[in-house]
């Protein structure tokens, strides 16, 4: 029998990810035109406000029900103002375990929010949800991604060869695109304690115990 997602709202030190809203859609439309957005993910481009808000209102609430994925907005504590997303699909509820993937607006990038928002979201899948493995999958070249994996305590498993598409745009506007390799990364739950020892350390966050 297929899971469900709830809906959730999981709180952090600087952080609130929570369900899409409607009033996001035009924040998320131009989060997604980002160049590294459009370079690094499948996320069709220019990336209009009707794609925001069928994505907000059909294709996160289906995904979410029918226990596939879970999609939320990370917005900043203070502002309230959209920072990021953080998604997770594939999810196979027998063997608990789920793939996650997030992507950070340009202004809010350099301040730690993917860390922050990332290993919030794998305390909650551990913790409340009882998930016992999140995969998450890094274009060969995008350091950045890269970089959040291992700050969260992601373990790298391997290299998919040729597995995916990365997109870069020439001088003319158009897009190309370019064959990749994945890397493939695993959290566990017994990886989580030394990530969060080594963020508390940098002036990170505290607490991830307010999930409603």
């Amino acid at each position: 029998m297929t899971s469900t997602f709830p809906n959730i709202s999981i709180s952090t030190e600087r952080l609130v990810l929570r369900p899409l809203d409607v009033d996001d859609a035009p924040a998320l439309a131009e989060m997604m035109n980002d160049e590294q957005v459009g370079a690094w993910t499948a996320v069709p481009q220019p990336y209009g406000e009707d794609r925001a808000r069928h994505w907000i209102t059909r294709y996160a609430p289906a995904e979410r029900i029918a226990g596939r994925g879970l999609d939320l907005a990370v917005t900043e504590f203070l502002t309230q103002r959209l920072v990021g997303i953080v998604q997770l699909a594939r999810t196979n509820w027998q063997v608990r375990s789920t793939e996650m993937s997030y992507i950070i607006a340009p202004w809010a990038r350099g301040e730690g929010y993917a860390s922050e928002a990332a290993l919030a979201t794998a305390h909650w899948l551990f913790d409340d949800q009882k998930f016992e493995r999140i995969e998450l999958r890094t274009a060969a070249d995008n350091t950045a991604a890269q970089q959040v994996a291992q700050k969260i305590g992601s373990i790298s498993e391997g290299v998919l060869r040729n597995a995916c598409i990365v997109h870069v745009r020439g001088d003319d506007d158009t897009w190309s695109d370019v064959r990749s390799d994945y890397i493939v990364w695993s959290l566990l739950p017994e990886d989580l304690e030394g990530a969060d020892e080594q963020l508390a350390d940098t002036g990170g966050f505290a607490t991830y115990a307010d999930w409603n």
